[in-house]
């Protein structure tokens, strides 16, 4: 590779790693000269669909940031039965729970589709968190997010039917996309794992809802939502 071509994916690089830090919530709210800081400090890694980006069981030592791509974050239990813990995409991050501890990682995250992420080491982020404490503020934040978004989920389980937590399901992403269709953003098996039910259950309630005019099923991952009035009250 000639010294243009070295510099131009260098540029590239740093490129990608600044704008992978702009999009993060607890990175955005720092200026320009403070985000540089943060870049040089950071590694661009790319991971082809399907490869696991880390294991339970590995040491968790470093903070990974999707810049593009998803990633799914996902347990197995003692049967070999995945429960799908959250779906990754740009600027959301994981392995923020060793960092502030040494710790392993407890869940397993795989390449849903071609993915970019920009990785910074424990020590690192220490560092910027005494630096810069704000930085802590926004990481206790999202931890206090997706902590209510977790019992929310297993209070559902818990509590509400099948038909009634995919019809919320639907009716939650319609809302966050404010479409009417809903694509949805996993396949059938990690939605049903998400919703603590089976494949084929998930398919027989979209395919009843379906039969009673609430939804049109476009394709195998495109539902239209025609009643939400109705999926609203089941």
């Amino acid at each position: 590779m000639g010294n243009n071509q070295c510099e131009h994916h260098v540029e590239g690089t740093v490129e990608m790693q600044k704008m992978c830090i702009s999009i993060v919530p607890i990175f955005n709210h720092l200026d320009a000269n403070e985000m540089s800081e943060i870049v040089k400090e950071t590694n661009s890694v790319k991971h082809p669909r399907g490869h696991t980006i880390y294991h339970a069981g590995d040491t968790s030592d470093g903070l990974y940031i999707v810049h593009k791509g998803r990633v799914k974050i996902y347990r197995l239990s003692e049967t070999g039965k995945e429960q799908l813990v959250r779906i990754l995409g740009p600027g959301d991050f994981t392995g923020d729970l060793s960092l502030f501890t040494e710790s392993v990682h407890d869940s397993y995250a795989e390449a849903m589709e071609p993915v970019e992420l920009c990785v910074m080491s424990r020590d690192n982020f220490q560092q910027f968190i005494l630096k810069y404490p704000a930085i802590s503020l926004k990481v206790l934040g999202e931890f206090s997010r997706r902590l209510a978004k977790t019992e929310k989920q297993a209070a559902n389980i818990a509590m509400e039917t099948v038909e009634t937590r995919i019809a919320m399901y639907l009716a939650e992403v319609s809302d966050e996309t404010m479409s009417k269709t809903v694509m949805l953003p996993m396949s059938r098996k990690d939605l049903a794992s998400h919703l603590g039910t089976t494949p084929e259950t998930v398919s027989r309630k979209l395919a009843d809802f379906e039969d009673n005019g609430w939804i049109r099923q476009l394709n195998n991952r495109e539902i239209e939502i025609v009643d939400l009035d109705a999926l609203l009250l089941i």
